[in-house]
């Protein structure tokens, strides 16, 4: 009964292997070309650590764009954020859309739409109170470009004090894409 087994085993070990080195022979030797679409995408985003006395900070923010023509690109991102500090902590999840203008190649401008989800807890004597969020961000901005580096600022038209997300319109930015 084992040698059969083992017969069988054998059998079709080798059928495997001689397909696959059949497929492996039948390949087009020619690399297959990228289409025209995703010739134009870029990928990229941000990434962000902090670390600190009694305080944690980590963000995520992949994206990416589709590269119209050399003065236009757009494209959708994808953001998470989680904050720690002291008795406060944060977790924000959402989704952006960014549309970037670049009138010369140094120079470019943006404007990106975002909405942003999470919770927010704060623990004291009398317990954890605890926060939903739900947040959108309008950011216009410009900034300076080096091939595929822009270091700049951008300003939130839709700031409120109040909405617990952000605590100033203003921000600088770094945007990295590929």
């Amino acid at each position: 009964m084992k040698f059969k087994n083992y017969l069988f085993l054998s059998i079709v070990f080798t059928l495997f292997f001689s397909f696959q080195a059949e497929l492996i022979a039948q390949e087009d030797p020619a690399p297959k070309q990228k289409s025209e679409f995703w010739k134009k995408v870029r990928f990229g985003g941000g990434l962000g650590l902090s670390f600190g006395t009694n305080n944690t900070q980590i963000t995520v923010a992949p994206s990416a764009i589709y590269q119209y023509n050399p003065y236009i690109a757009f494209g959708p991102g994808l953001n998470f954020n989680y904050q720690k500090f002291g008795d406060f902590s944060s977790t924000l999840y959402g989704v952006s859309g960014i549309f970037l203008a670049n009138p010369i190649p140094e120079v470019q401008l943006s404007a990106e739409l975002e909405q942003l989800f999470g919770t927010q807890r704060f623990e004291d004597l009398q317990g954890d109170i605890t926060n939903d969020v739900n947040n959108t961000a309008f950011f216009l901005g410009a900034g300076y470009r080096i091939q595929g580096v822009t270091i700049g600022a951008r300003y939130n038209v839709l700031f409120d004090n109040n909405d617990g997300i952000y605590a100033e319109a203003w921000q600088p930015f770094v945007r990295v894409y590929f």
